[in-house]
């Protein structure tokens, strides 16, 4: 066994960057046993660094591949060729990745072929649909047939790695670490500028609820997005006087072009450049409904107990769904409206979803993922 264990973390976007960063912080904490290296792809590069610099982390190694209008093939072509030589410096003994992006799936792959033990982290999630979501369904199932530790949120993910013969002993149930991140975040001051928004918006006096909306998905774009924004627009008239929706709008122009064609100029819907992972959460904190096709917040708005419409037709998240947190609602312009409506007048409705119980662990799953590491590197 060598003196040290050696843990090379890769991640490219912000979502990966909010779950990976309690893990980072975690495998800090044991300098006499561990020796761990961040590298990030830059796949998502001004979204990836407002989140390092919340959980102030400065990588060991940043690849910065991102590229205006670059292919999925360009992206993974680029992974592959810059991060080897990383791999072949460092010669960690594990290679930790999250979730399902493109960065995982290559990084995973090249840990393979590197003869790198692979940590798959939010290990298990499916829809079954190879196309919903479109890349990230592939992704992680690619990232899970090379992964040699499973760490599933849930029982439910530990469930879906077992029907494909993954053995028992390789997966771990640790909750997810967007909890451990989100209870980090929650517990800063609510910035100047979302405060500034909140009494701009008529929140903060009591005069309005929020209604906090992302949709950016690739399978989304197109008309599914035009229908989204429909449904937003005739929330607002019917609610002119009683909600604001604030929608941090996506810089890809199949989501700004749209957005901004259907939503400008309605005097209750804010429009905003996407928001710092802080303030967001702090919004989050302060709806009363949120309307989202995000993975990361289908898991953080239970937490603070908030009603959550997910804008798909399908989700890897269901343990919410089966929880009450979660209601998947698609994208057609009249569910969503009735939907919401139903939340918004109802207050036993209302009531039943915001006393759900959060599925998705404890705040500890950071601490959990480091010592299986540990255990596996001491009995080796």
């Amino acid at each position: 066994m060598d003196s040290k264990l050696r843990v090379i973390t890769i991640f490219g976007t912000r979502p990966e960057a909010v779950k990976m960063a309690p893990v980072v912080k975690r495998l800090r904490q044991f300098p006499d046993q561990i020796e761990p290296r961040v590298c990030v792809t830059a796949q998502h590069r001004e979204m990836l660094d407002q989140v390092l610099e919340a959980f102030q982390i400065t990588p060991d190694v940043d690849l910065n591949l991102m590229r205006p209008n670059q292919s999925l093939p360009e992206l993974t072509a680029r992974i592959f060729t810059d991060l080897h030589p990383v791999l072949m410096d460092f010669q960690p003994d594990w290679l930790l990745v999250q979730g399902d992006t493109t960065t995982v799936m290559a990084a995973a792959v090249l840990g393979f072929y590197d003869r790198v033990k692979v940590g798959h982290v939010e290990a298990g999630l499916r829809t079954f649909d190879k196309w919903q979501p479109f890349p990230e369904e592939i992704n992680r199932r690619l990232a899970g047939v090379v992964a040699d530790l499973h760490f599933a949120p849930t029982e439910n993910n530990r469930q879906n790695l077992l029907r494909e013969n993954v053995p028992a002993d390789l997966i771990r149930v640790t909750g997810n670490t967007s909890i451990d991140a989100l209870q980090y975040i929650s517990k800063q001051p609510i910035p100047q500028a979302t405060s500034d928004l909140l009494a701009r918006a008529g929140v903060s006096t009591g005069d309005r609820r929020l209604v906090l909306v992302t949709a950016h998905r690739r399978e989304n774009f197109g008309q599914p997005i035009r229908e989204i924004c429909q449904a937003l627009k005739e929330l607002a008239r019917r609610y002119e006087d009683k909600i604001t929706l604030v929608y941090p709008v996506h810089p890809n122009p199949n989501i700004q072009g749209p957005v901004h064609e259907e939503l400008d100029g309605i005097p209750n819907i804010i429009l905003l450049p996407p928001l710092d992972y802080l303030p967001l959460v702090h919004l989050m904190k302060h709806a009363t409904l949120i309307l989202t096709d995000s993975g990361g917040i289908q898991e953080e708005a239970p937490s603070f107990g908030i009603p959550t419409l997910v804008l798909r037709e399908t989700t890897e998240r269901q343990e919410g769904v089966e929880a009450g947190t979660l209601k998947l609602v698609g994208t057609d312009a009249g569910r969503i409206v009735a939907e919401a409506q139903r939340l918004l007048d109802i207050p036993e409705a209302y009531a039943e979803m915001a006393g759900s119980v959060n599925p998705y662990g404890d705040g500890h799953a950071a601490e959990k993922i480091v010592d299986a590491l540990l255990d596996v590197w001491k009995g080796e």
